[in-house]
C-alpha cells in the first residue's frame, strides 16, 4: 500500500520514502499501468488534439503550445489530422474512445457529423475556432476577431482606400460565416456601399487564396485587401509579393495571423494578431480539471490589430 501511494503522489508518503520509490521503480524499470488505473475508476490522463492539418500557421503553432501546456498538467497527447472530413473525424474519435482518452480538442469538421451514437460520451469536448451544435461539446475556446477585423477596414479607409475587398473561409463554417460579417460591419461602419463582388469566401487554402488575388489583382477592382484566415493570408501574400502590389504606397493589405515574417517585409504587415498561447493553455486547462466549479461553457479570446504600415 506505501509503494502504490508513493508512485501515485499520494500526500501520506513521507517525501524520503517517496523518493526511495520512486529511485527503485525508476531502477526497475517500472512503468505503471494506465489501463489497470483506469479499472479502478482512476483517469488515462490521455487527451486528444483533432486538427484539420498542421501546415496552417495557427494549427502548428497551437499544437506545439498544447503539448507544452499537457507536459506542464502531466497529460499524454495525441494529435489527429481531419483533413475537414467527417468521417475521418468520426474514426479519430473512435479511437481515442478507445483507449478511454479523457478529452479531446478538436476543431470541427465542417457539416453535421456522422449520424450514431458519438464517441464522445465519455470524453470532455472542447471545440476550439469553430463550433458545432450537434452534439454539443462541454466547453468552446473561441476567438473575439470582430472588432480587430473591423479596425482592419477602418486602418485601410484611414490610408485612402475606399475599394477593400476580402477572402475569407467558407461561411457554412461559424469561423468564416463570424469574420465575413465582422468585415461587412467595418464596411458599413467606415460610410462605404457594399461590394458583395469583392468578397470571396471558399476553401481556406493557400492555393484558393492566391488563385482569388491573383485575379483581383488582373480586375484592379481593389486597392486593398483584409484576410480572414492564416493559410488565406500566406496565399494572398503570395500574390501580392509577385505582383509586386505592396511596393510602395499603393496596395493596401491586412493578414491573418503574425508570423515573424510579417515584420521583415516593407515597414512591416498589418494584422489580426491571435493569442495562440492563452487559448492552449485554457484548452488544457478544461481538460484536466473538467469539474472545475464554473457555469462558464464558452471562453473567448480577443484577437488585436497589430498595426506596422504606419
Amino acid at each position: 500500500m506505501t509503494v502504490s501511494r508513493a508512485l501515485t503522489g499520494h500526500p501520506n508518503v513521507q517525501k524520503a520514502t517517496r523518493d526511495a520509490v520512486l529511485r527503485r521503480a525508476h531502477e526497475l524499470g517500472y512503468v505503471r499501468n494506465a489501463a489497470a488505473r483506469t479499472m479502478r475508476g482512476g483517469r488515462t490522463r490521455i487527451v486528444g488534439l483533432l486538427l484539420p492539418n498542421i501546415v496552417n500557421e495557427f494549427y502548428a503553432r497551437f499544437a506545439n503550445a498544447m503539448a507544452l501546456a499537457c507536459e506542464d498538467a502531466s497529460l499524454q497527447l495525441i494529435i489527429h489530422l481531419t483533413g475537414d472530413d467527417p468521417e475521418t473525424e468520426t474514426m479519430a474519435l473512435a479511437r481515442l474512445s478507445e483507449i478511454q482518452a479523457d478529452g479531446v480538442v478538436m476543431v470541427p469538421a465542417p457539416g453535421a457529423p456522422l449520424p450514431g451514437q458519438p464517441a464522445t460520451a465519455n470524453m470532455t469536448v472542447v471545440h476550439l475556432i469553430r463550433t458545432r451544435d450537434t452534439p454539443p461539446p462541454d466547453f468552446s475556446v473561441q476567438i473575439e476577431d470582430d472588432k480587430a477585423i473591423a479596425g482592419a477596414v477602418a486602418h485601410l479607409v484611414a490610408k485612402g482606400h475606399s475599394r477593400i475587398a476580402y477572402v475569407g473561409a467558407d461561411q457554412a463554417l461559424s469561423s468564416g460565416r463570424a469574420r465575413a460579417t465582422a468585415f461587412q460591419k467595418g464596411i458599413r461602419a467606415a460610410n462605404l456601399p457594399d461590394t458583395p463582388e469583392l468578397i470571396f469566401t471558399g476553401d481556406a487554402t493557400l492555393d484558393g487564396a492566391y488563385s482569388q488575388v491573383s485575379r483581383l489583382l488582373e480586375t484592379g477592382a481593389a486597392t486593398a485587401l483584409v484576410c480572414g484566415g492564416f493559410e488565406l493570408s500566406s496565399g494572398a501574400l503570395k500574390a501580392l509579393m509577385e505582383g509586386d502590389a505592396l511596393r510602395g504606397k499603393g496596395f493596401g493589405f491586412v493578414g491573418y495571423g503574425d508570423p515573424s515574417f510579417y515584420s521583415w517585409i516593407g515597414n512591416g504587415l498589418t494584422t489580426v494578431a491571435v493569442p495562440v498561447e492563452p487559448l492552449a493553455r485554457r484548452a488544457v486547462g478544461l481538460l484536466a480539471d473538467p469539474d472545475q466549479p464554473s457555469n462558464q461553457k464558452t471562453h473567448r479570446f480577443t484577437a488585436t490589430l497589430r498595426l506596422r504600415d504606419q
